[in-house]
């Protein structure tokens, strides 16, 4: 059982008493809310900057194509339906001839290159022409805006193990443990770590999310160079010191995670968030060394090794 405790309203993380429901987490592994947000307008914008900075760097060249070969396909349209004498210089033809000219001619258009062998002739299309130029201008403007906010803004890249092991501790006690490196090559100091402990607890009849923060061997580390193995020890003061396997499951048990740096290449503080859930634990079990020394008796550190442990007899 998990021993009683005083409630501190400040510790849900803002999640407030609602229970756990079929082990959905709080966080997820990388340390977004799993919160499903509805009642929004369609047309709601406030997350578009957020969007386009967050998601991965696959998803933004795909958005960046899209929209670069949308808007010239929208553009070949128009000039095809001013008229085949909208564009002089074109090489005649067909439709498609014509219809691949006008797309060309627009992504001249739109970058402002301009080569010069086809051309806009009468008042609507050079209006369209002129529009496009300037519509190119700000579009490219926004897309060099967004290529460097993804560069420079401040990141964390903090890799956790993949679970959280209950292993031996000093003194034959046992210790919930996991560890994290940073995969950059920067340095971190100041880091701070914070882990919340979080389960379901019925209170009369009704289940309610608690939440403890935990007390750890070392929250504070002066330089991240090597990994860090963090660790709660299950001694007298830990409330999780009789909680079984079952206790964990019953009461879809999670960990947040919730690390605090400062970067030296960015001079900004940076964040770093993930969780674990009771499924994700290993009982009996000890980390694998990450590093090791080489023949001149420098310390390699083999990041491949942050997941691997050993289970013990």
């Amino acid at each position: 059982m998990i021993r009683e405790q005083k409630i501190n309203p400040e510790n849900d993380l803002g999640f407030g008493p609602q229970p756990v429901i079929k082990n959905q987490p709080l966080l997820n592994k990388n340390g977004t809310v799993n919160v499903k947000r509805k009642g929004m307008s369609r047309f709601n914008t406030a997350d578009t900057y957020h969007t386009l900075i967050t998601m991965s760097w696959t998803k933004f060249w795909l958005v960046v194509l899209s929209g670069y070969l949308f808007t010239n396909l929208v553009f070949a349209c128009i000039y095809v339906a001013i008229g085949h004498s909208s564009l002089d210089g074109t090489s005649g033809g067909n439709g498609m001839s014509h219809f691949l000219d006008a797309f060309f001619f627009s992504a001249q258009t739109i970058s402002t290159v301009g080569y010069g062998h086809i051309s806009p002739q009468g008042v609507v299309a050079n209006s369209v022409a002129a529009f496009e130029s300037m519509l190119g201008l700000l579009a490219f403007a926004l897309a060099t805006g967004l290529l460097y906010g993804r560069f420079s803004r401040p990141t964390a890249k903090i890799v956790y193990s993949e679970n959280l092991l209950v292993a031996p501790y000093h003194g034959g006690r046992r210790g919930l443990m996991f560890r994290l490196c940073n995969i950059r090559k920067n340095v971190l100091i100041d880091l701070e770590i914070e882990v919340v402990f979080s389960y379901n607890e019925l209170v009369d009849g009704k289940p309610l999310r608690r939440f403890f923060p935990l007390s750890l061997e070392r929250k504070n580390v002066s330089m991240l160079s090597l990994n860090w193995t963090v660790v709660h020890p299950l001694d007298q003061d830990s409330p999780l010191i009789d909680i079984t396997r079952e206790d964990f499951e019953r009461g879809e048990a999670s960990f947040s995670v919730l690390l605090k740096a400062f970067d030296d290449t960015f001079s900004q503080t940076v964040h770093s968030r993930t969780a674990y859930q009771a499924n994700e634990m290993v009982w009996g079990a000890k980390f694998v060394p990450m590093f090791q020394r080489d023949e001149e008796g420098r310390i390699v550190l083999d990041m491949s090794k942050i997941n691997t442990f050993e289970a013990l007899s």
